[in-house]
């Protein structure tokens, strides 16, 4: 009898957690990855400084979703399939140690992301999945349907529903593959149209923006600072309700650190609108506001008198940045505590609660492009990942309309939509 055969489409996290698991948990499956480009497991080998944040050491489904500003509904749901800590034991069960960081994210005990790539690869040839590289799908035939693009939305008629059993993978070169089940998982794309090859999937695609990225301030002199990091700010999207605090690096760009990736996910689809245009107010020392700081100020008039205020940084602030925020509030470096004039004391508060900057523009965060955007979560079953219009298409990862912040989350989702699909293909008839 012919072995079933199962096409995983995308060889990066959730294809490879996909068929590695249906090909174990199923042996009469015949299990295919199918990767566009020349290379495997790329988001996992840069992921983290090439360290790979594999997961969050967080085992509350309640908390772990808050971390997600698109799917949070739907990965409840999902969670109770497969969590954080059942990704945890699935990297022990073959080998690999997990470490928790003080800020919760984790990666391999090694600190190398090749160390989840070797055993992804171990997995994949230990249960005989094929891998076929620079095999880019240019059509998934499943049946009817006509191509339309909307506004916003993109999707096919349904007036025909796939009647036939299978499906079919066209390639570039015209060649053909035949399967009994597909799971997309494939990843985000930035642009509406480049899920054209999904027509026949006859599923709504919720229009793509990009989400973690880094601001950039072009011509500001911030930038001078570059390199300079501060362990925890607040940051405010001037003219919204969105706030993050955090680490904040300044780069020759702009501002990176995870206060502002979180603020990039959060507000993913409102800066698209705004064409990343727009205007962010720091709280460089969050312990205080405005007034609060006013008083402490007065106080250090009096405890640091005689003492110049450039030589004396009371807030722990990195030294070139302390400068840079007495100079911009137009305080000479020889003036002494007790000699701050009202004035310059006033724009000194302001500077250190309130400091603003406006953004021009955006760039993506390192190699880890995250897309908010995707197949859409009311079409697809949390409970099997499977599409509830055609029967043996699954999807994983990226390819959905859910994205996390930085710090692992997006690496959940991965493994966790993943293995939903694998345990549901391994028990279907084969």
């Amino acid at each position: 009898m012919n072995k079933k055969r199962l096409i995983v489409i995308g060889g990066g996290a959730a294809g490879f957690f996909c068929a590695v698991n249906a090909a174990q948990l199923n042996p009469e499956l015949q299990v295919i990855i199918l990767e566009k480009s020349n290379k495997l497991l790329s988001k996992v080998k840069v992921s983290g400084g090439g360290r790979c944040n594999v997961t969050h050491a967080c085992h509350n489904i309640a908390d772990m979703i808050k971390k997600y500003p698109r799917g949070s509904a739907f990965l409840k749901k999902a969670f109770h399939h497969f969590f954080t800590t059942d990704t945890i034991a699935w990297f022990n069960n073959r080998g690999v140690e997990l470490k928790t960081e003080t800020d919760g994210r984790m990666f391999p005990a090694t600190n190398s992301s090749q160390t989840i790539i070797d055993c992804f690869m171990k997995e994949a040839n230990k249960y005989n999945v094929e891998i076929m590289m620079n095999k880019e799908v240019k059509q998934l035939a499943i049946g009817g349907g006509q191509l339309a693009v909307g506004s916003g939305q993109w999707a096919v008629g349904s007036e025909q529903l796939a009647t036939s059993k299978g499906f079919e993978l066209k390639f570039a070169d015209d060649s053909i593959l035949q399967a009994d089940f597909v799971c997309i998982a494939s990843g985000g794309y930035p642009k509406i149209l480049q899920y054209h090859w999904l027509a026949k999937a006859e599923h709504i695609i919720d229009e793509p923006v990009p989400s973690l990225f880094t601001f950039n301030m072009p011509g500001n002199a911030v930038t001078a600072l570059m390199g300079v990091s501060v362990e925890n700010v607040q940051v405010k999207i001037v003219g919204s309700k969105l706030l993050e605090s955090g680490p904040l690096l300044i780069t020759h760009w702009g501002m990176s650190g995870p206060a502002i990736l979180k603020l990039s996910a959060w507000g993913a689809r409102e800066l698209a609108i705004n064409n990343y245009n727009f205007s962010i107010l720091i709280n460089w020392i969050p312990d205080f506001n405005e007034n609060s700081l006013r008083e402490k100020i007065q106080q250090l008039r009096f405890q640091l008198a005689a003492q110049k205020i450039i030589n004396r940084n009371p807030f722990a602030l990195p030294n070139r940045l302390w400068e840079y925020l007495l100079l911009q509030s137009g305080i000479p470096v020889d003036l002494r505590w007790a000699d701050l004039p009202a004035r310059e004391q006033n724009k000194l508060i302001r500077n250190l609660c309130a400091n603003e900057y406006a953004v021009k523009g955006k760039t993506t965060f390192k190699e880890e492009f995250v897309t908010s955007g995707g197949v859409q979560l009311n079409e697809i079953d949390f409970n099997t990942m499977q599409s509830k219009k055609h029967a043996g298409l699954f999807f994983a990862g990226e390819i959905i309309n859910v994205d996390g912040i930085t710090g692992g989350y997006n690496f959940q989702n991965a493994w966790t939509t993943g293995w939903i699909a694998a345990k549901a293909i391994s028990g279907l008839e084969v």
